[in-house]
């Protein structure tokens, strides 16, 4: 019996004896190599989804870690997969290995024990990740505690033509007078999608009374009371929108080729330097630039998480750690790669590592950091989730 026993644990792959342990990593690149990785990410964009190709070049390269671009139109889908595996009992063995997600995402797979963990702490890049300066512990209010790993930063910033639009609208009540001035001129991807959302959290903070509420569960505040201002002003908005908010955009790529066939003058972005990229590949013409409003914008950053089933955790901390890699890093920031911001404290890097980024043309588009002002904070999730409801209740249209 005992040497059957051995003999059929022998068999098993490792992932079915035990988890990897992140704290070592020796051990985790051992077992990690050969093992193909599912990460499942937003394939929406043709840019990042070249950028993951890159990663998966790099970490079959280096550790021999084969990885798999499961393209998602929307992460809940990846989420509600896991669910449903653990549902039916099925604890090893997954079919998602890695998840591109942050957010109410982020906190559903929390609060359900879902996720893996805790590992990104002993990630050996993790050294270098800016804690003090970035949002790179806390998801939407929600502490990562360690069970997922950040790999870009992204900050609202809105794109505008400045053959159209001569100069920065400051508020909300600007966008608004402008709009009015200039019916059809501007839109923002239809709801539920992620940057249509993130255009009415970013329009609620512009005209909420005390922003502090925005940190704490809807539940908790007069959810009524907090939020019509920002109805009002959609109402307002809404009929000077592009087609009279009768349809919108399905997603980011889609509002900037509206603006790169001078259908629209101003778009919402969640990244600084994404006008910059779109003009390096001639996405956007060369005289768009950026804005902030005025008291900041809402500001977050992009993670990576393990579900506590997957099939191969030790690949998927190994793609985890490359991300947070300088060179990968640098690879995100550039404009013509992806145009994303880094997480990386640069002053702890080495003099050739600090020299990757100190290369980087930021793009004619990009705000440099101390004009981007300060990075509001996500609203905790309910928030999300319930004005999402009520815009779809609202406005909802297909195009």
């Amino acid at each position: 019996m005992t040497r059957l026993l051995a003999a059929l644990l022998a068999a098993l792959p490792a992932s079915a004896l035990a988890a990897p342990d992140p704290a070592d990593w020796d051990a985790v690149l051992e077992e990690a190599r050969g093992q193909t990785v599912y990460w499942n990410a937003w394939g929406g964009s043709t840019t990042t989804n070249d950028f993951i190709a890159w990663v998966g070049q790099r970490v079959a390269e280096e550790h021999g870690v084969s990885l798999e671009h499961v393209k998602l139109s929307d992460t809940a889908d990846a989420v509600s997969r896991v669910l449903a595996e653990k549902t039916a009992g099925r604890d090893s063995g997954g079919a998602v290995d890695l998840i591109w997600i942050n957010g109410e995402n982020f906190a559903a797979m929390k609060e359900n024990d879902l996720l893996f963990g805790p590992f990104a702490e002993d990630l050996p890049n993790w050294r270098h990740v800016d804690v003090a300066g970035k949002p790179v512990t806390v998801d939407f209010t929600v502490p990562t505690d360690g069970y997922e790993s950040p790999w870009a930063t992204a900050q609202v910033v809105f794109m505008y033509d400045t053959a159209d639009i001569p100069g920065p609208l400051p508020s909300m009540q600007a966008i608004l007078d402008w709009a009015e001035a200039n019916p059809g001129r501007f839109t923002y991807p239809q709801p539920p999608d992620f940057l249509g959302s993130t255009f009415l959290k970013q329009a609620l903070y512009g005209v909420v009374e005390d922003p502090d509420v925005l940190l704490a569960p809807a539940a908790q505040a007069d959810y009524e009371a907090v939020t019509a201002p920002l109805w009002a002003f959609v109402d307002a908005l809404t009929p000077h929108l592009w087609r009279q908010g009768r349809a919108y955009p399905q997603s980011g790529p889609r509002q900037i080729q509206l603006m790169a066939d001078d259908e629209i003058d101003l778009a919402i972005s969640f990244s600084p330097g994404e006008a910059s990229a779109a003009i390096a590949n001639f996405q956007l013409p060369a005289t768009v630039r950026t804005f902030v409003p005025e008291g900041g914008s809402i500001g977050n950053a992009s993670f990576v998480a393990i579900p506590y089933n997957a099939s191969a955790k030790a690949g998927a901390m190994v793609v985890a750690n490359f991300l947070l890699s300088p060179e990968a890093q640098a690879r995100a920031l550039d404009p013509d790669v992806l145009g994303y911001g880094t997480v990386l404290d640069l002053d702890t890097l080495s003099p050739g590592d600090r020299a990757r980024f100190d290369a980087i043309e930021l793009g004619i588009a990009t705000l440099p950091p101390d004009a981007l002002g300060p990075a509001l904070p996500e609203p905790h999730p309910s928030w999300m989730e319930r004005i999402e409801q009520d815009w779809i209740a609202r406005y909802g249209v297909t195009e």
